[in-house]
């Protein structure tokens, strides 16, 4: 039997992994997507569609959350059903954990009577712990360090609209493939599935707080081949275990980071940004919103710091005004609904390799995301 493998991070996989995960949630959305259609009054060939894995079958998936939430939740109950099983939510109030119990006691409990734990958390010490003392796969659903399924979910939708970032001999190409791609997922038919477009390496701006989404994009993007640039006020700077992180998988040469965020946004491709104020924060908030005064996503801000003119936006969601203004967040640039969409098919890849088949090997028989020359080396 296979050793079972937590996901604390995406620091805690290889490249060829986070590629596998990628591939495959791409994989599971093309399957899954003509299964969720509107029932024809014709009759239709349900034999031609493949089944999405039901590797969940029969198995429960306990929803362990500390913190209130929307996207994860649905993500996470959605792609239970999906592969078959059935999703447990135990809230704060739901259960003995930080009542009379110990982590300790409850990793084992739920675990017993569970197949995987989708734990969303205060300080990241309790995932830690959960993970130390479960006889399951625990998966961070978010903590005060670190959000990998949020940057799945990012990179996935960037790699779906890379006709956007094309270079301009290879824009024609990148359109096809990606209204080919477009075809085959809304197809009914037994069709080849398309695999993961090509991303060209670009530049990615991230302004505001190092919060967890940072964090794991630090030390996920400059491994894919992506440069990043920084700006937070000085006094936001990532934790020392998370820089520690950084530097030892070779990720610092790839980020610029400073306090201007017009000198971040310099040459952008992609611009993010998060929530100034997490939750638990709230007694801070007049403090950050002066800290971080300026700091706003804004065309303006864009075009004087010299991001590229087709840039692209992207937010975790939920998402305040002085974040990022309207204009930015409903309009052409945005991609933050597609991204959140994303996280459906993310989820439920995580899912399917680490709590249904005990196997985040890269080895896969499922279509892999093509590498550019640039990542090949």
């Amino acid at each position: 039997m296979a050793a079972k493998q937590h996901l604390m991070t995406l620091a805690d996989l290889s490249v060829p992994q986070i590629n596998r995960l990628l591939a495959h949630s791409l994989y599971c959305k093309q399957i899954s997507k003509p299964w969720l259609e509107p029932q024809s009054h014709k009759p239709t060939k349900k034999t031609q569609l493949r089944m999405p894995s039901q590797s969940l079958f029969s198995k429960t998936i306990a929803l362990l959350f500390s913190k209130r939430s929307t996207r994860t939740r649905l993500a996470a109950e959605t792609s239970v059903s999906l592969l078959g099983g059935n999703a447990l939510f135990l809230g704060k109030e739901d259960i003995q954990l930080g009542v009379n119990e110990t982590p300790r006691d409850t990793a084992r409990v739920i675990g017993g009577m569970t197949e995987g734990i989708f734990a969303r958390v205060g300080a990241h010490e309790e995932i830690e712990e959960l993970a130390r003392y479960s006889p399951v796969p625990v998966v961070n659903a978010l903590s005060s360090l670190w959000h990998p399924t949020q940057i799945l979910a990012d990179l996935l939708t960037l790699h779906e609209h890379s006709h956007l970032f094309a270079k301009p001999d290879s824009q024609a190409d990148s359109t096809l493939e990606y209204k080919n791609m477009q075809t085959t997922v809304k197809s009914r038919k037994r069709e080849k599935v398309m695999s993961l477009p090509e991303l060209r390496p670009l530049t990615i701006s991230y302004i505001g707080d190092s919060a967890n989404v940072l964090h794991d994009m630090l030390v996920t993007y400059p491994r894919l081949g992506h440069s990043l640039r920084v700006a937070t006020p000085s006094k936001y700077r990532a934790p020392s275990e998370v820089w520690k992180r950084v530097e030892e998988l070779g990720c610092d040469k790839g980020i610029w980071w400073g306090e201007d965020p017009k000198e971040a946004v310099k040459g952008a491709d992609v611009v993010v940004t998060d929530t100034w104020i997490s939750m638990g924060q709230e007694a801070e908030k007049a403090q950050r919103l002066q800290d971080f005064q300026g700091y706003q996503v804004t065309e303006a801000l864009c075009q004087e710091g010299g991001a590229n003119p087709d840039w692209r936006f992207l937010h975790c969601l939920p998402r305040k005004q002085d974040e990022v203004d309207d204009e930015v967040f409903y309009g052409p640039r945005s991609l933050v609904f597609p991204e959140a969409d994303n996280r459906k098919w993310t989820t439920m890849a995580v899912f399917d390799l680490f709590f249904g088949r005990w196997d985040i090997s890269a080895d896969s028989s499922k279509p892999k995301p093509k590498a550019s020359e640039e990542q090949k080396s």
